[in-house]
């Protein structure tokens, strides 16, 4: 059953005050770069539940949604 999962996330913040996510910190420490932001919205977290600003990126090659909801950020895992 899909869960949410509250990760610690890199941010980098535009002059423009935009946050752009560098990297998620996994549960067990494991450090994900993102290669690419591809898209941000508000969205809802179909899986898990919730809603908040979706952040698309790709890591490793693969595309994957990151959530930020009031100030905190999770994904969705299995």
């Amino acid at each position: 059953m899909p869960r949410k999962v509250y990760v610690e996330v890199i941010v980098r913040v535009s002059k423009e005050g935009k946050n752009l996510p560098v990297s998620v910190i996994w549960e067990d420490g494991q450090r994900y770069e993102i290669d690419r932001l591809k898209e941000v919205r508000y969205a809802a977290a179909s899986k898990a539940g919730g809603t908040g600003i979706r952040y698309t990126v790709m890591v490793r090659g693969k595309e994957a949604h990151i959530f930020e909801d009031d100030g905190r950020w999770f994904v969705e895992a299995e």
